[in-house]
């Protein structure tokens, strides 16, 4: 199953722990957020736990998604 997580207007450390949370749930998420660190942490994260990750910016937004390997 897919999940897409809109995670916009949250600060750290919420949607990292959604995205975690999610991901225990899920093959794929795909993770929006709106500020820099957010975006970093679920990247490393994610990055951390062996998943492939692709990271899009468009309009100060970042669209994450992410899936097992």
């Amino acid at each position: 199953m897919h999940k897409v997580l809109d995670l916009r207007g949250l600060s750290c450390p919420i949607p990292l722990i959604k995205t975690r949370d999610a991901l225990q749930d899920s093959q794929a998420v795909t993770v929006l957020v709106d500020d820099m660190p957010p975006k970093e942490n679920i990247l490393r994260f994610a990055k951390s736990q062996g998943y492939k990750v692709d990271c899009q910016e468009r309009e100060g937004e970042y669209t994450i998604r992410i899936c097992r390997e």
